[in-house]
């Protein structure tokens, strides 16, 4: 099913494709993780991103592409970060 997920950083709304029945809980997160989507539907956690490290995560499928494109730039990071990687 599509669901309205806010990017926090941006403010931007994204739709994304989802199919869960289970989220993490924000209260069990270490310091070194942090917030980075939540659903409109519910304010449940979407997504997280490593403080210390180049490494995030998405609840949701992101190559359904269910809006114009939304979520397209989650792979683009992730190459980005791959690319880092391995010119490091």
């Amino acid at each position: 099913a599509n669901h309205p997920v806010q990017e926090l950083a941006s403010g931007r709304v994204l739709i994304s494709s989802q199919n869960h029945g289970f989220a993490v809980q924000e209260s069990s997160l270490p310091a070194n993780v942090r917030v980075t989507h939540r659903s409109l539907f519910d304010g449940s956690n979407q997504g997280i991103e490593l403080t210390d490290a180049p490494a995030f995560s998405f609840q949701g499928h992101p190559e359904a592409s269910p809006g114009p494109h939304d979520i397209l730039h989650l792979f683009d990071r992730f190459m980005a970060s791959m690319e880092d990687r391995r010119h490091a």
